[in-house]
């Protein structure tokens, strides 16, 4: 088969380094944190003398293959003292190296995984991260600490304004991301309808975005990866660390099953404010909680086995009349195995399912909808010799979709059962990765991604006249729903349609000079799954469909380059960005789409094109009292969806229009200032375009009923969105030597009071009978104060 035609030559690449590697020895180990014994990604292990390195991975393990000599080693990590050390190399050897925070740590501001030279070198780019400790300082809204609110104030990265759930980067769209917990899906990332994110920050141990030049490991999306992992648990010692807040709560157990061998972690979040709304004599209910947990233990040198899992839920309710619960429910079953000093893999068993109910007492009839889905996948890194690295490994996913079923509530509702018809599919994918040092300049890294999606059996399908769901009307110049001529009755096994793609990944760094390096990147990626929404902001009712007969697969094809160079001895740094991508098969909407319950969803879709291009700018300050970074991003996103004929007009007569998430301009400043070892000060900035939007530019009389004529779609904008956002953390005892530590958090969020629009809507004004315009602002100033201790 074509697709495994690159399999020799890289089994041959690998070989020939194995020969070239005979004469050299081997040093791996794991790092970890002295204190909290969690282990650490993205450390340097560097030897200067010799130019040569490794970096920590997932799970804390390194590899490094040198001639054998006697070499001063660097281990370094940004907020934790170096460490260097001379070790005689003359057999392999097993180091374990443990990690101090620094004294600034608490203050440390951290945006990339390391600012060390080797970075620069390295070809990884469009790749953000966020240290806790930062995310922690930031101000938000109520003093809720958010990561998904975090990482928008990264270049590329903004959302639908305030209150909307998701994110969006480089132009694509909130259902374009692929957000993993622990390596399990997370299918809304959102508590609160969009207020807060569902991760509890306590239980976070690192998070990576990937916008660009995405590892072939990862598939599915065409838009972006956010990597979370949580914290694996202290070994050593039992901690406790949590905080109060005004409107919620969280908590955090960690400590050894065995000492040194084996831990656990239990955290809980939940929010009360609910629990007021009495006294204002509302009979409403609104809350959240989550639950994080995870299990470790090292059976042997050799191997480690975790249990993670994740568990959240919202309720909100009004009155007697409404009530509605949705959620996450993510585990993930992880074995690493050790096979040599060279050869890393992780085994992983996960299952993730989100779930929505709606129930409306007044109709008495209850709605609910999910997705479900178990995976199984198998990943291994060859560390093959200090130049060249491998990845490779494989996934299966099967995919039970329910969009929806209604049951009445009572029996006297005049609602009758009613199910639409659940989707199955199975997605497959084997993937290789190589990172090969091919110079003292120039490091490449490429691979590809094979995948393969079957859409299974389902217990009804439609069946259209020349297999056609949506047909256009000449006479109206509209597209309508097409009658089905029939159904057809599939088993579970059977296979309604299939879909195969290469991936190719290639990434590159060439380093200028000590300071600077140039970095250029592209990747295809595929994208099976597809969430429908026609709101700018996608709301736990929208529901997720497969690929089809009709819905074909999201195709990306993306190009970036970048300039990287650090200032000043590595006190400042900048990065400069441009991308370009395009995505085939983008799904669009028929006007008037009816998308809830809609049992023939093809019956409303059309399949269009998307693009996106733009420019990244990111400057930081790393070192001294003020620390922080400006971001600066300008981009355009748009679609398009032509005829399918000569005679059809296409959507927006098939003209390209700005998507719903596509901003001109996006500035955002982060800054943090040490005033002493009591008091620290943050302050966040943002600049934005406002959301496109489509509004009415005429009107006419039928019937004695005003009629509005829309524009263009998204041919309008709401108005600039900008806002200025505070805090300050108090330490009351900095230099206490008690187990018992606690701060103060103040907080003022939008401190000038800007009523940001959401939205505007046009309605008649009954007392003059003039059309007038309604602006919809969901937060003006809010101050905040919260308590956090750790023990």
């Amino acid at each position: 088969m074509r697709q495994f035609r690159f399999a020799p030559l890289l089994l041959f690449i690998a070989l020939t380094q194995s020969l070239l590697a005979q004469d050299k020895v081997t040093l791996s180990g794991v790092v970890s944190d002295s204190e909290s014994t969690e282990t650490l990604i993205g450390v340097n292990i560097i030897i200067p003398s010799i130019s040569a390195g490794a970096v920590t991975n997932e799970y804390g393990f390194y590899s490094l293959t040198v001639p054998s000599g006697t070499y001063k080693f660097q281990i370094s990590y940004l907020g934790y003292k170096t460490i260097s050390e001379t070790i005689v190399l003359t057999t392999d050897q097993t180091k374990n190296f443990k990690l101090s925070e620094s004294a600034e740590t608490l203050n440390e501001v951290v945006i990339t995984e390391n600012v060390e030279k080797l970075d620069i070198k390295k070809p990884q780019m469009s790749v953000n991260a966020l240290s806790i400790k930062t995310i922690k300082q930031m101000p938000v809204v109520l003093g809720e600490v958010d990561v998904i609110k975090s990482i928008t104030l990264l270049p590329g990265v903004t959302n639908a304004g305030e209150g909307s759930s998701g994110f969006n980067v480089r132009g694509g769209a909130v259902d374009q991301n692929l957000i993993l917990l622990d390596e399990a899906t997370i299918f809304n990332s959102s508590h609160l309808f969009g207020l807060f994110s569902v991760f509890n920050p306590d239980a976070i141990k690192d998070l990576k975005l990937y916008k660009g030049g995405i590892p072939a490991k990862y598939g599915g999306r065409v838009s972006s990866v956010l990597d979370i992992y949580q914290k694996e648990g202290n070994n050593d010692r039992f901690k406790v660390n949590g905080g109060i807040g005004l409107i919620s709560s969280r908590l955090l157990l960690e400590g050894p099953i065995t000492k040194g061998k084996g831990s656990f972690l239990f955290g809980g979040r939940s929010s009360y404010a609910h629990l007021f709304l009495p006294l204002f004599d509302l009979d409403n209910v609104a809350y959240f909680y989550d639950l994080n947990t995870k299990l470790s233990y090292k059976l042997n040198a050799n191997n480690s086995i975790y249990l993670s899992g994740y568990f959240g839920r919202d309720v909100f309710e009004i009155a007697d009349s409404f009530e509605n619960t949705y959620g996450n429910a993510v585990f993930n079953f992880r074995w690493n195995h050790l096979f040599s000093d060279k050869l890393f893999s992780n085994l992983s068993l996960i299952f993730s399912d989100y779930d929505y109910d709606l129930k409306l007492n007044f109709v008495e009839f209850d709605w609910t909808s999910g997705i479900r889905n178990f995976n199984i996948k198998y990943d291994l890194k060859h560390y093959i010799s200090s130049d060249f690295k491998l990845e490779y490994g494989l996934n299966s996913i099967y995919y039970k979709f329910n969009p929806g079923e209604i049951s009445p509530t009572t029996e006297t509702s005049g609602i009758n059962f009613f199910k639409l018809t659940d989707k199955y599919a199975f997605e497959n994918a084997i993937y290789v990765d190589a990172e090969h040092k091919l110079s003292d300049k120039l490091t490449v890294s490429y691979g590809a991604r094979f995948s393969l999606f079957h859409r299974l059996g389902q217990d009804e399908l439609n069946v259209y006249e020349d297999n056609n769901p949506v047909q256009f009307n000449e006479d109206l110049q509209v597209y309508e729903k097409a009658d089905p001529i029939g159904t057809e009755t599939f088993k579970r096994s059977d296979v309604l349609a299939s879909f195969s793609n290469i991936e190719p990944r290639l990434s590159l760094a060439y380093q200028l000079n000590e300071k600077s390096s140039v970095k250029a990147s592209y990747n295809r990626m595929s994208q099976y799954l597809h969430l429908l929404s026609n709101t700018s902001s996608p709301t736990p009712l929208d529901v997720w469909t497969p690929s089809g007969l009709f819905v074909k697969p999201q195709l990306l094809d993306q190009v970036a380059l970048g300039y990287f160079r650090t200032i000043a001895d590595d006190n400042y740094s900048l990065e400069v960005e441009t991308f370009y991508k395009t995505i085939e098969n983008r799904i669009d909407y028929i006007d008037g789409a009816n998308l809830i319950a809609n049992n023939a969803i093809e019956q409303v879709i059309l399949n269009g094109e998307a693009r996106a291009y733009g420019l990244e700018v990111l400057l930081r300050k790393n070192e001294g009292r003020f620390k922080g970074w400006l971001a600066y991003t300008l981009s355009k996103s748009e679609q398009r969806t032509p005829g399918r004929t000569a005679e059809e007009i296409g959507i927006n007569n098939g003209e390209w229009y700005r998507t719903p998430y596509d901003k001109t301009h996006d500035i955002s400043f982060t800054g943090t200032y040490d005033l002493n070892d009591k008091w620290t000060f943050n302050a966040n900035f943002l600049l934005q375009s406002g959301l496109p939007a489509t509004f009415p530019n005429g009107q006419y009389q039928y019937n004695g009923i005003t009629v509005p004529v829309f524009e263009a779609r998204n041919s309008s904008r709401l108005p600039t969105y900008h806002r200025l956002d505070i805090s300050a953390n108090y330490n009351p005892n900095p230099n206490s030597e008690k187990r018992f530590k606690g701060e103060w958090v103040f907080g003022i969020y939008n401190v000038y009071n800007r009523r940001n629009a959401t939205s505007i809507t046009f309605r008649e004004n009954r007392m003059t009978g003039r059309n007038e315009a309604s602006r919809l602002a969901i937060f003006g100033i809010v101050p905040s104060v919260a308590y956090n201790f750790k023990w």
